[in-house]
């Protein structure tokens, strides 16, 4: 893989836990400079501080990707401390699946808000920066729940059908300003988004699922860093990976 991923400077949501963190390690290895933003600051400052203690570059800016201010402060301060922004990586998303008739309508909207209006604050904050740089690329995580309805996932599933059809729109109208897009869509891989899952039957469902299946989060990092590593001339447009042992 050649490495196209040193000296960029890359925004990555979500980044206190999970895919989100794991990406940032992978890619401050391959010589990224990496600006973690998530709710937990407390976390992020320690993944920076562990990344710099092994001669990684990064920064941790407390963000809530549900506020728009705090998602154009996370990009304004990257670059305004490093002078640009290559990469902006949409990370941060909730899952507390469950049947629509159990009515978890403030899970519904909580989903709405960071897995769909999250990714627009991103998108809102980093184009006009690289639209002036005319470059710069834009990965959108989406999921394979949005490509196919999973049982309970109804909403989960139509937030990430939305990250997909945005990203593609947003692929579309970039092209003359050089920049380039990306949407990954992970299969069952190991985080802490079950965690998020308060439904109690789904939860138990995915309990006896997911664990026997779920794959690295280091398999999300590898996808990031190939997507971001192409020449400058090749788009990688979307990746959607699974487990080999999943089925759906």
């Amino acid at each position: 893989m050649n490495n196209n991923v040193a000296d960029k400077i890359v925004i990555i949501t979500g980044a206190s836990s999970g895919l989100g963190a794991e990406a940032a390690r992978y890619l401050a290895a391959l010589g990224a400079t990496v600006v973690l933003g998530a709710r937990r600051e407390d976390r992020i400052k320690t993944l920076a501080e562990n990344i710099t203690a092994k001669g990684g570059k990064a920064l941790a800016i407390e963000t809530d990707v549900t506020d728009r201010t705090s998602v154009q402060n996370l990009v304004d301060t990257a670059v305004k401390t490093y002078g640009r922004i290559d990469v902006l990586l949409n990370n941060a998303g909730v899952m507390p699946l469950s049947p629509l008739e159990n009515l978890r309508v403030d899970e519904w909207d909580l989903m709405i808000d960071v897995n769909i209006k999250g990714v627009l604050y991103g998108i809102a904050a980093a184009l006009p920066h690289m639209k002036a740089q005319k470059s710069g690329q834009i990965i959108n995580v989406s999921s394979v729940a949005g490509h196919r309805v999973l049982e309970n996932s109804a909403v989960y599933s139509a937030t990430k059908f939305a990250v997909r059809a945005l990203s593609e729109g947003l692929r579309a109208e970039v092209k003359p300003y050089n920049l380039r897009t990306t949407v990954i869509s992970p299969g069952a891989v190991q985080s802490e988004l079950l965690n998020g899952v308060h439904d109690e039957a789904t939860a138990e469902q995915l309990r006896n699922f997911v664990p026997g299946i779920a794959i690295s989060a280091d398999s999300f990092a590898r996808c990031v860093a190939f997507a971001i590593s192409q020449p400058e001339d090749v788009d990688i447009n979307e990746i959607l990976f699974r487990p080999t042992k999943q089925q759906i």
